[in-house]
């Protein structure tokens, strides 16, 4: 164990652990099932509930059986995505794409090992893909993915990279070195699309959004069904995301 180790609280992990998991699920859970869900026993997994019911994270049903995140998650949120200058400029750009397009635009930022969509514009299209806000990605397979890994340091990369490229969907790139070379071609040419890469009927293109410098914290990204989104079809909205995120990146001082 290292030092940083030693300052860490198994016990707030387990519990986080649990609100993660909650988080996931779309109806109200039993014991046994955040215990199999966190793989801890049962008498671990019921301390954790009644730990997080108390300090008003969880709720728990009118049965006493099962459970589900609370509202106080909101609360806890509320200011991370705050009504300032910054995210008034993120979705203004975010509503002209969707007002040019008709689709349904997201900017997405970098969170731990994953994404996470932070803001979204809705479209007109009647056939779209629909992610939520909050939503989370891997990295490797997606198109915001590879553009936020093609602007990281190199060791976070192979780090990502070390641990394993899932094929989820039948284009995925699985093959360490041709992912290092995906990456340095998004680099290069300053957009990634994901080709059949995370899910096998969708496409997307996403964009980098800069601040501070060269840093990228997020990105602007529009994913459609393969039925509307053929190559051609991206380029089409390349033509159109680029200028408008180069102009956000003014703005946030990038």
């Amino acid at each position: 164990m290292t030092e940083a180790d030693g300052n860490i609280s198994a016990t707030a992990l387990k519990a986080l652990t649990v609100l993660d998991f909650l988080g996931e699920q779309k109806r109200a859970v039993s014991v046994n099932d955040v215990a199999d869900g966190i793989g801890a026993d049962r008498a671990t997994a019921y301390r954790m509930l009644m730990t997080l019911v108390q300090a008003g994270y969880v709720l728990r049903d009118a049965s006493q059986k099962n459970y589900r995140i609370g509202f106080k998650v909101l609360t806890l949120a509320r200011n991370l995505v705050s009504d300032d200058e910054r995210s008034r400029a993120i979705l203004d750009c975010l509503r002209q794409i969707s007002d040019e397009t008709g689709e349904t635009v997201h900017y997405t930022a970098l969170d731990s090992d994953t994404t996470v969509l932070v803001f979204r514009a809705k479209g007109t299209q009647r056939v779209s893909v629909d992610f939520q806000i909050g939503d989370r990605s891997p990295l490797p397979c997606t198109s915001i993915g590879k553009v936020l890994l093609a602007y990281s340091n190199q060791r976070f990369v192979e780090r990502i990279i070390a641990q394993g490229l899932t094929k989820v969907a039948p284009r995925t790139i699985t093959d360490a070195d041709a992912m290092r070379q995906e990456l340095a071609t998004v680099r290069a040419q300053g957009y990634a699309i994901d080709d059949l890469e995370f899910a096998e009927d969708m496409r997307c293109i996403a964009v980098p959004v800069f601040e501070n410098g060269a840093q990228v914290p997020g990105g602007i990204s529009i994913s459609g069904p393969s039925s509307r989104f053929d190559l051609v079809k991206l380029d089409q909205l390349r033509q159109i995301l680029m200028p408008r995120a180069l102009e956000l990146s003014r703005k946030l001082s990038g």
